[in-house]
């Protein structure tokens, strides 16, 4: 049977690379509930996707049909799996397949790059199941793999029965679902670059011509600084869309189900994000810890509004040097843990201040207080307490 190529130590890393997307919507409540913003889906929500902190949402929870917002999935579990030079053979299941379509012929070949561009922009179901045969060996293996990265994300309101979204009992998933799944996929280079593409040429080995594929994302055209993500359809699913756009460094997707104003509420959801949540700097790459030799070994960002400001607090917590752990002996001495209102919202390790990884910042030092918000809570982390944070930040990432 087909399984995610992931060991533990590969899991592990990812968990680290992808923390700070992931745990924010882990740990954190919604920044607001429905009501401060409305609009006509029957679920929506959306995302800061650089902190994973879910900014609104309505119905979010909810299991809904989503059509081809399943392609997102596809797509990313096909990047992360497959290859992507790699030669794609239609086979006899993907010819004619119902629905959307990039006319794919039987025994045609194409790389599984380009087959991906027609499978998101176009949104080819013939595209999808021929990507997932080839990927997963079947297309009831991808759709394995579909389910496993759905668990491993903690998507508890997500379940996958076919690559390609067309109606199916018990395939489904959930606005706040989506978002998350979104903000992950928009992480990794090659989605985030077929996703905002407006137009893609490849080629067409049955005609003179290329295949010229036309993005369907009207978001490309109609909002400023959009650059992805995916439209839906279907008879029972009705309009689904899922948007992304950058603005001023800041990144925020936003989802709707069962939508029919689509494309002028996801221009007001993204006008909410960037106006009530702009992305705050808590701390800098390289900028100094008072009162120790000690320096952020990165950026943390988080989107705040301007009542949450006196909310966040911090602790530092140092690692023991008389039982020395895995990170201390490459250089970690401890981390700084952020919280707003309590709950954690992330963390960013701390080297000493010659270290190469703290390079580049000129900013004041992070202090015992700073304007009577932030204050430095002294702790600190045996190995298992570390290793059991990290393990956990992946079990929980994308949950409650």
């Amino acid at each position: 049977m087909a399984r995610l190529k992931k060991p533990l130590a590969v899991l592990l890393l990812a968990g680290m690379t992808i923390y700070s997307a992931v745990q924010g919507s882990a740990n954190a409540e919604p920044a607001q509930s429905a009501g401060t913003i409305t609009t006509h889906a029957k679920a929506a929500a959306l995302i800061d996707v650089e902190s994973g902190r879910i900014l609104y949402e309505d119905h979010g929870t909810e299991e809904m049909r989503i059509a081809s917002l399943t392609k997102i999935m596809t797509a990313i579990v096909a990047i992360e799996e497959g290859k992507l030079q790699d030669v794609v053979k239609v086979g006899k299941r993907a010819v004619g397949k119902e629905g959307s379509s990039i006319y794919l012929q039987l025994g045609e070949e194409m790389t599984l790059h380009n087959m991906l561009y027609g499978l998101m922009l176009r949104s080819g179901n013939d595209a999808a199941t021929a990507v997932a045969e080839h990927v997963g060996g079947s297309e009831e293996g991808f759709v394995r793999l579909m389910n496993e990265k759905a668990e491993w994300l903690g998507l508890a309101n997500t379940r996958f029965m076919n690559p390609h979204g067309l109606d199916q009992d018990g395939h489904y998933s959930s606005a706040v679902d989506l978002a998350k799944l979104t903000a992950y996929a928009l992480h990794n280079s090659v989605f985030s670059e077929i996703v905002a593409t407006r137009v893609k040429t490849a080629p067409n080995p049955h005609d003179a011509w290329d295949y010229k594929w036309t993005n369907k994302n009207k978001m490309l055209s109609f909002y400023d600084g959009a650059d992805g993500v995916k439209t839906g359809y279907t008879k029972t699913a009705l309009r689904c869309l899922v948007s992304s756009a950058t603005r001023g460094g800041q990144r925020l997707a936003a989802v709707t189900l069962n939508d029919g104003d689509d494309w002028a509420d996801h221009q007001k959801l993204l006008d909410y994000g960037y106006h009530h949540y702009p992305l705050t700097n808590l701390a800098e790459k390289g900028q100094g810890v008072s009162g120790y030799s000690l320096r952020a070994g990165r950026t943390f960002r988080y989107p705040l509004a301007k009542d949450e400001e006196g909310a966040v607090s911090s602790r530092l917590v140092l690692l023991d040097s008389a039982q020395p752990t895995a990170a201390y002996r490459l250089g970690e001495r401890g981390r700084i843990d952020w919280y707003l209102n309590g709950v954690k919202i992330g963390t960013v390790p701390v080297y000493e201040t010659d270290d190469k990884r703290t390079k580049g910042s000129d900013k004041p030092a992070l202090s015992r207080r700073i304007g009577g918000t932030f204050e430095w809570r002294q702790g600190t982390a045996t190995l298992s307490e570390a290793f059991r944070s990290v393990v956990m930040a992946l079990l929980r990432a994308g949950a409650g």
